[in-house]
């Protein structure tokens, strides 16, 4: 009952007009940029996150939040249109939305889309409420040893499991963890990595990383070996953007399961949305096998229908366990922590109690960004596919340029541009090399809070560091962790049988 009184002083925040407007712009920049194939919300965040310092902390995570989710909308529009899918979080969506376009359903496959976005993150914004304040209770009792123990497992996790190679996962997540130390040691007071350079003395901003190895990363990428590729054909909708009573009552149950298998994974730190979007698209595959008349191949709603949910769902829990563990479980997740660290602010059961101002007119704000972006979506996904129509040159020019603003607007440091563009090369050369990003972006927003829980578990251990596995909590992470790899192992082995299967059977038909 309380978590319903703060709720409604959260919507008494939330609602005033200058809040609403944040709420509104942040949905209207996450879509349009979502709609834009290889962008995404992180982009985004990581491009707003320089130029919001002078906004009421209040106010930018409501509009960072919106952001966040108007990503996922517009993810799906290009995967369904262009068979080009926004965001990895996107790619089980295409499978069936873009048959359902080619087949003359466009317009439902998109409102199939919009709604099943609706209905995953309402629930989880409702579960939100009541589930955030128990979180944060609960870690009110974490230690040095528990926090250390989650971010070895957010490490792990998204390292090792979300990744294709697990080499290259581990690669990038060490490169964030060595970028995360460089500066001056806050404990020994020692220079380390600087190079002697005074400029490195307070360490690489992770606003430059993030905006460098996500925006103007991207952007050389798509200069260097992109160029030459022309975009593939759109479906133009056409008919109602509707969907009738029995698209409904087909539909229904697949929001639903795609949300519940949505919803655990926004509290586990497996790399965001893409695994439970995959789930939900198989378990959906399997249950329409069993019917008289299959529908997966021919363009099934409910192919459509459970990863939008799951996804969302998935975001919608995964503020929870932003707000109330200070726990990143997707690289945007991980900006928005860094946003808050630069307001002074650190995610977990004491923003509850210092903060609950701003902790609760951004869970109203979530309510309220579901309703905008179904307003924005529903009627309106064909005027968001005209984004498309701009030229990439000019686009992919303008980003350049809000990235080198927005870092001198933070600095005034000419440092930080040449910074800017060496980390921007970086990002380059590992997404030509298909490096994973989000594992450098969570080692190095996690990295600082894992050295400080090694440190302190240590010293309050007088050096003995077996206090690392002690606890109940410390215990279940791992155990959880070992499950969670294990079970990524068995799948990769079973998946290299299914291929070296598929290629002795491809060899014996062309022999």
């Amino acid at each position: 009952m309380d978590a319903l009184i703060l709720l409604g002083e959260g919507f008494a925040g939330a609602l005033t007009w200058q809040n609403l407007i944040w709420v509104v712009v942040g949905c209207v920049l996450g879509t349009a940029v979502g709609v834009m194939p290889g962008l995404g919300s992180s982009m985004a965040v990581a491009l707003l996150l320089p130029v919001t310092f002078s906004l009421d902390p209040t106010a930018a995570f409501i509009m960072f939040s919106g952001v966040y989710f108007g990503g996922l909308f517009g993810d799906s529009t290009t995967g369904i249109l262009m068979n080009t899918p926004g965001q990895a979080s996107a790619i089980a969506s295409t499978f069936e939305g873009h048959k359902m376009a080619l087949n003359g359903r466009a317009a439902q496959a998109l409102a199939t889309a919009a709604i099943g976005a609706f209905v995953g993150g309402m629930i989880a914004a409702s579960l939100l409420v009541f589930f955030a304040p128990l979180l944060a209770g609960l870690s009110s009792s974490f230690g040095p040893a528990e926090f250390f123990a989650l971010a070895i497992f957010a490490f792990a996790a998204t390292s090792s499991v979300v990744t294709d190679n697990a080499a290259k996962g581990l690669a990038s997540l060490f490169l964030g963890l060595g970028i995360a130390v460089v500066g001056i040691d806050g404990v020994t007071g020692t220079p380390r990595f600087t190079l002697d350079s005074p400029n490195l003395f307070d360490g690489i901003s992770l606003v430059t990383v993030t905006v460098g190895i996500l925006a103007l990363g991207e952007v050389i990428h798509v200069a260097a070996l992109e160029r030459h590729v022309r975009g593939r054909a759109m479906v133009r909708p056409s008919g109602r953007p509707w969907l009738t009573r029995r698209e409904l009552r087909e539909a229904a149950p697949a929001w639903l399961r795609g949300t519940a298998i949505g919803l655990p994974f926004g509290v586990i730190p497996a790399g965001g949305s893409e695994i439970p979007t995959f789930l939900s698209y198989g378990l959906e595959k399997r249950l329409d096998a069993r019917r008289k008349n299959p529908m997966f191949g021919k363009g099934a709603i409910r192919g459509l229908a459970a990863p939008e949910a799951a996804g969302n769902s998935t975001t919608g829990m995964a503020m929870g366990s932003l707000l109330a563990l200070g726990l990143p479980v997707s690289a945007t997740a991980a900006i928005m922590l860094a946003a808050f660290r630069q307001y002074g602010l650190q995610p977990g059961p004491l923003l509850f109690e210092r903060s609950p101002d701003l902790v609760w007119a951004l869970i109203a704000s979530f309510f309220i960004a579901m309703i905008v972006l179904l307003v924005l979506n529903l009627p309106f996904a064909m005027l968001w596919a005209k984004l498309l129509l701009i030229p990439r040159p000019y686009l992919y020019a303008a980003i350049a340029v809000f990235c080198g603003l927005g870092i001198y607007a933070t600095s005034g440091a000419t440092f930080d541009l040449l910074l800017l563009l060496a980390i921007g090369l970086l990002g380059f050369v590992m997404r030509a090399h298909d490096y994973p990003l989000a594992p450098l972006i969570i080692g190095m927003v996690l990295g600082p809070l894992a050295e400080t829980s090694l440190r302190d578990a240590a010293m309050s251990a007088n050096g003995d560091l077996t206090t690392l596995l002690q606890g109940p909590i410390v215990l279940t992470i791992y155990a959880v962790l070992l499950v969670v790899l294990l079970a990524a192992g068995r799948n990769r082995l079973l998946a290299r049988r299914r291929a070296k299967a598929a290629t002795a059977k491809e060899s014996v038909e062309v022999s």
